[in-house]
Order: C-alpha cells, then sequence, then structure tokens
C-alpha cells in the first residue's frame, strides 16, 4: 500500500492535520508551523490530492485507513486529529474506528450528516482547462473565472495546478474524484460513537453545520463542544487564522 505524502514542523505531541475537498497540505503550511511550536505537526496530503498516489477507491473507510497505516510508519502511538470539511469526515471516521489512536478531535466546518453533492460547478470548471495546452497560470485563472467568480477560491482551486516540462497537469486525481463525488457528501455511521473531548468549529457566515446538527453531533460525540467564529466561512481556517488557531490551543491546552 503506498504511503501518504506528509510534512512535519515541530516536536512535542503530535497534532495531525487533514485537509478538505481540492486542499492539500500545502494550504495548512502557514497554520502547521504555528502550532509546531506546542505540537509536532504532522500535515497530511489525503489520497488523490497533493503529492500522494492516485487510486480509485475513494471511501472514508479508505481515508481513515491511510491515516492508521501513516501513524504506523511514523511510529505515532496517539495524536491529536484536526480535519477541515473533507479531512473533517475523514477525522470522524478514524476516531470512531480507533478512538485509542485520537487524543482530542477537532472538526472544522463539517457535520457527521449527509450532504448532497454541490461542487459540480467547480468540477465542471477544472475540466473546461485544458491543461497540456495552456501556456500560464493567468489562462487557467481566466478559463476557470467564467464559471468561478470568488477571486480567493479561484486561488484555492489553482494550487492544484502543477507545472510539467512541457505545460501543466492537476494534481489531485479529478477523474476520480469528480466520479466519487458522492463519497465526500456521506454521513457517519448514526450509531457510532467517539467519547472523547471534541471541538466542532464552524464560521459564523457558513451554512455546514447548523444548529439543528447539534442533536447528531452530541449523540456521536457526547463529549463535544460547538464553537463558532464569526465573520468566516467555510475556509474558516484561512480566513480567520489567528481566531482558528487560539481556539484550537485553548481546547488543547
Amino acid at each position: 500500500m503506498p504511503q501518504l505524502n506528509y510534512k512535519t514542523f515541530g516536536e512535542g505531541q503530535p497534532l495531525i492535520i487533514l485537509h478538505g475537498l481540492f486542499g492539500s497540505l500545502d494550504n495548512w503550511v502557514t497554520l502547521g508551523k504555528k502550532f509546531a511550536e506546542n505540537f509536532k505537526v504532522v500535515l497530511v496530503d489525503q489520497r488523490n490530492h497533493g503529492q500522494s498516489f492516485h487510486d480509485p477507491v475513494f471511501t472514508y473507510d479508505a481515508m481513515a485507513e491511510d491515516l492508521c497505516q501513516l501513524m504506523g510508519a511514523l511510529n505515532i502511538s496517539t495524536a491529536h486529529v484536526i480535519g477541515h470539511s473533507m479531512g473533517g469526515k475523514t477525522a470522524m471516521e478514524f476516531a470512531v474506528k480507533y478512538p485509542e489512536k485520537v487524543d482530542k478531535l477537532i472538526v472544522a466546518d463539517i457535520g457527521p450528516k449527509f450532504y448532497p453533492v454541490h461542487h459540480t460547478q467547480i468540477i465542471k470548471a477544472f475540466y473546461t482547462v485544458p491543461v497540456e495546452s495552456i501556456k500560464s497560470r493567468k489562462e487557467a485563472d481566466d478559463i476557470i473565472g467564467n464559471l468561478v467568480s470568488d477571486f480567493g477560491t479561484r486561488q484555492f482551486l489553482l494550487k492544484n495546478l502543477s507545472r510539467t516540462s512541457d505545460g501543466f497537469k492537476w494534481k489531485m486525481n479529478l477523474d476520480t474524484i469528480s466520479s466519487r463525488i458522492e463519497e465526500v457528501g456521506k454521513a457517519l455511521n448514526q450509531n457510532a460513537v467517539f467519547n472523547k473531548e471534541t471541538l466542532f468549529l464552524r464560521g459564523g457566515n457558513s451554512d455546514y453545520v447548523s444548529n439543528d446538527d447539534f442533536n447528531l453531533i452530541h449523540s456521536i460525540f457526547p463529549k463535544s463542544k460547538v464553537e463558532t467564529i464569526e465573520g468566516a466561512g467555510h475556509w474558516l481556517h484561512a480566513e480567520k487564522p489567528l481566531d482558528f488557531y487560539q481556539s484550537v490551543i485553548q481546547f488543547l491546552s
């Protein structure tokens, strides 16, 4: 089984960070270095993302197994785990499967419920870029701009563009992600329980975690609390990094 790509910073108690859909560990380097003042931080590229391996299997079960294997390879017996969005779902899956390996769990702007597919426009935008023939990132940005108007979102998506000897390519496994996109929205097993301290952080401007989700969250994560980062959307760690950092540090201390 191939191993996930990762980067480590700092030393001390391990803190593993999992990015969201279309993301990579690169999105977390700045915050990761800040957390590394207190922890041994492990930033991870999940399968089919960043520099990690491509595989036609794209399920939370498989992604939880990937994390288990990586921890084994790094001789990490237990860790705090942070997961954002899709990474939050992986982190939840991992926690209910391997509770003995998780110290504290932090889930950023995602709940354990089912989410309908809502990335169709972004996937379409990726496919409109003729990556083999474009000459610059600017060209890709202009093409994606026809379908994705928000500049910040485009900057985030274009981090997946990688230069090759004869042009560009997408780092992520676009074909597998697009054909298995329903997997990303799947709910956690509603009968699962994780009995350790858990923090759900949500963006005040995001609709991913609503007050109606609290009962389900507390039924699976009885020792959980939900905090809101005001003025932040779904990418709360990028929009309000200091608030995010302080909430996490307070929870972990």
